[in-house]
């Protein structure tokens, strides 16, 4: 079975878990830091330049969003974290929201992890990576905005970056500037979804 990406539609945004979807089908999310460029990756994985609302404000994304592919088959946009300028209680409720959705969301077949590539292994990703090694949820990261550095640094962060996760995360380099890794990303979002 193949996934038709570019078809993708978007469902609906949840303020809290009750707002979310029925739990059935299948689902993978997509979790980083505010700047890390999830909602560009989800545009350009999807090939629309407006499905996910992309912002020159980093911490926009407040909501989780939901997009449906096909026969029960979501794209979900968590809520960035790091640099939105909210009251810390706000902040806390979507820490709180989101490790609930990540512990008890039986649809949730894995995670992906954007990173930027010049500033990998943040406290936010170490605690994504514990998280989802913890929760026995698949865990593949971009690397993203590769364009920003040249093809030797680029492979340096991808073997450094190996070399401190464990067995069976996997990872890569992306941009979604310059079209790089598209293709590996929707055959490791195949992989997730159809099982």
């Amino acid at each position: 079975m193949t996934i038709s990406f570019n078809q993708a539609t978007f469902w609906k945004s949840a303020a809290k878990l009750s707002d979310c979807p029925p739990d059935i089908g299948a689902e993978v999310a997509f979790c980083g830091r505010s700047n890390a460029g999830k909602s560009s990756a989800i545009n350009k994985l999807t090939n629309q330049s407006k499905l996910a609302r992309t912002s020159k404000t980093p911490g926009r994304t407040q909501l989780i969003n939901f997009f449906t592919l096909q026969d029960d088959l979501r794209l979900v946009d968590l809520p960035g974290f790091g640099y939105a300028r909210v009251p810390t209680a706000v902040k806390q409720g979507w820490h709180q929201q989101m490790d609930t959705y990540l512990r008890e969301r039986q649809s949730l077949k894995g995670l992906i992890l954007l990173m930027d590539i010049r500033h990998p292994l943040t406290e936010f990703d170490e605690t994504m990576i514990n998280w989802s090694q913890t929760a026995n949820i698949p865990l593949h990261i971009l690397l993203t905005k590769a364009d920003k550095l040249k093809r030797g640094p680029q492979q340096n962060t991808l073997l450094k970056v190996r070399k401190s996760l464990a067995e069976p995360m996997t990872l890569q380099v992306f941009s979604a500037t310059k079209n790089i890794g598209i293709d590996v990303l929707q055959k490791r979002l195949t992989e997730l979804l159809i099982v």
